[in-house]
């Protein structure tokens, strides 16, 4: 198993601007991103199309981000609107240029173990 994370993310994914929202918690964010984006988890995500990454914050520790998620999961939802617009007012996609998918030596993120 790698050892080499620098840190982990509590994050929030939606279908669109003011769309279905997903909050979730990840050791390895590019990874899971991908995830999100290529239909790899069955169930909410996948069925409301939450692909496109709005908001993540990052910790040192997984008990703190998984901590952080609960919170915001219990958080009213304009609440989380707010959070997300505090630091992205357009709700931009922040991992747009994660992947290069057009480069032919290109290869998705793994998730470790």
């Amino acid at each position: 198993m790698r050892t080499d994370r620098k840190f982990v993310a509590t994050y929030i994914m939606a279908s669109r601007r003011n769309g279905t929202l997903y909050t979730g918690v990840a050791a390895n964010l590019p990874a899971r991103v991908w995830k999100h984006r290529v239909g790899a988890f069955e169930g909410f995500s996948k069925r409301y199309g939450c692909t496109r990454l709005v908001w993540f914050e990052r910790r040192a520790w997984v008990i703190d981000a998984i901590r952080h998620e609960k919170r915001i999961k219990g958080w009213k939802r304009d609440w989380k609107l707010r959070l997300i617009e505090e630091k992205n007012p357009d709700w931009r996609d922040l991992a747009a240029e994660w992947f290069p998918e057009n480069d032919p030596n290109w290869v998705p993120p793994e998730e470790p173990d």
